[in-house]
């Protein structure tokens, strides 16, 4: 569904402690003609949020306000009723409210709500498309999220996003790369992954266009756990070593599931608005390093001055 209504004021929950909220705001201060607002109520508040909404009344809405847990989601199988008050009490609010007051609602969701099944084989190339039903429920972040997708696809205001394992530019504590390299031992398995310099430029320029309903929210392609190493061997650190596990390895040092799918971003790349690039996931990943090797070296950190808790002992 598209309903096309101009981009004036974008609210943004999330948008000030979050990483991808964070990383939105910077890109619409760069949009002549859009006033950008940071939401200072919580999701979880009705009240709050819905006076926001009319103080401020803005055109667009971004919901990328949840919790992951730290320092990963094991962390929401001991927090549930923390994890359900953000993650579906808070992003009913924010999706409800935008609805009544007909505010077009982009909500940055995952894509880790599946597992690879007879249906989609690992290595088949075969991804899980818009309408597959979750399949992956091993953890409670996941579980909750999959609820989640089918209340907001009632929505017709609202854009969900299936957002997987994240990759920026730098080595920001929520970026995969970062949570990896600091693991002692890695499963290696191809995964859809969403590079984050690349997608979310899109993701404003969906939103500007409209658009509604669920997309994959992903580069193209898969690429495992020892490539995207391989890649920062290759460009931040020659020194840098990794093991492998099994999956039955991982689950013994886990609490939770982890989610491991390939996600059809058919659909995805039909409907991206022109003049938004978007590579498959080898190529973004390389360039990816490329552009956080430029990034560490301004910081002073490359090439021989990385943080203690990047180097192997």
């Amino acid at each position: 569904m598209t309903s096309t209504v101009a981009m004036t004021k974008v609210l943004i929950f999330g948008g000030k402690t979050g990483w991808i909220g964070g990383l939105m705001a910077d890109l619409i201060k760069e949009k002549e003609g859009v006033e950008l607002f940071l939401a200072d109520s919580r999701v979880e508040n009705r009240e709050d949020v819905a006076k926001e909404l009319d103080e401020i009344k803005p055109s667009h809405v971004l919901m990328s306000a949840g919790i992951t847990g730290r320092p990963n989601i094991d962390w929401c199988e001991t927090h549930k009723p923390d994890t359900i008050r953000t993650n579906v009490i808070g992003t009913l609010n924010v999706a409800d409210l935008c609805d009544t007051r007909n505010i077009h609602c982009t909500v940055y969701a995952t894509g880790c709500i599946f597992k690879y099944d007879e249906a989609h084989k690992l290595g088949s190339g075969v991804g899980f498309d818009e309408d597959s039903a979750p399949n992956f429920a091993e953890s409670f972040y996941s579980e909750t999220k999959g609820y989640m997708e089918q209340l907001l696809k009632c929505y017709s205001n609202c854009l969900i996003l299936r957002v997987r394992m994240p990759i920026s530019d730098d080595l920001i504590h929520r970026n995969f790369v970062t949570k990896i390299v600091k693991y002692e031992r890695v499963v290696n398995i191809p995964n859809s992954m969403t590079v984050l310099t690349e997608m979310l430029p899109g993701s404003l320029a969906m939103a500007e266009k409209g658009l509604a309903g669920v997309y994959n929210f992903t580069n193209p392609g898969v690429i495992s756990h020892n490539q995207v190493l391989d890649l920062y061997t290759k460009y931040i650190d020659p020194t840098y070593t990794y093991k492998n596990f099994s999956v039955e390895e991982q689950a013994k040092v886990i609490v939770a599931g982890r989610s491991n799918n390939e996600l059809d971003t058919t659909k995805l790349m039909a409907d991206m608005p022109e003049g938004i690039v978007i590579n498959d996931i080898q190529t973004a990943c390389d360039l990816c390093f490329q552009r956080m090797k430029v990034n560490l070296t301004k910081l002073g950190w490359l090439p021989d001055n990385m943080p203690a808790e990047f180097v192997r002992s």
